[in-house]
């Protein structure tokens, strides 16, 4: 009887646990987001968009919770470099998340210069 009842208690955890996992943001490759993240606006300058190729926004300008909540809505206009933020796929975005996410100015790790 006790052995049931734990099987089901490990069963229920695991269930929770992944479902869980699952509804988070998906995370990406941060190295390929902070080079895309600075591909964006090298482009945005050439193209004459942007007075700096320099991205305007540092990781750690926001908290975790911030940049969840901006990449959950995908108002990217705060960013800036419109044209080029809408060619960049999924797989992009979701780096360039991860990337800013992981260096947080809340993060173990915040990113400390722009």
């Amino acid at each position: 009887m006790t052995r049931k009842v734990i099987v089901t208690v490990m069963a229920f955890f695991f269930l929770f646990g992944t479902v869980g996992a699952c509804l988070a943001l998906e995370k990406g490759n941060k190295r390929k987001g902070k080079y895309t993240y600075r591909k964006v606006y090298k482009a945005c300058f050439e193209r004459g968009a942007v007075e700096s190729q320099t991205p305007p926004i540092s990781p750690a300008d926001k908290s975790q919770a911030e940049w969840e909540a901006l990449f959950l809505t995908k108002d990217f206009g705060q960013f800036g470099c419109e044209e080029e933020w809408s060619s960049l796929n999924e797989t992009q975005v979701t780096d360039i998340y991860t990337y800013l996410y992981e260096h947080a100015a809340d993060s173990p790790t915040p990113a400390k210069c722009k």
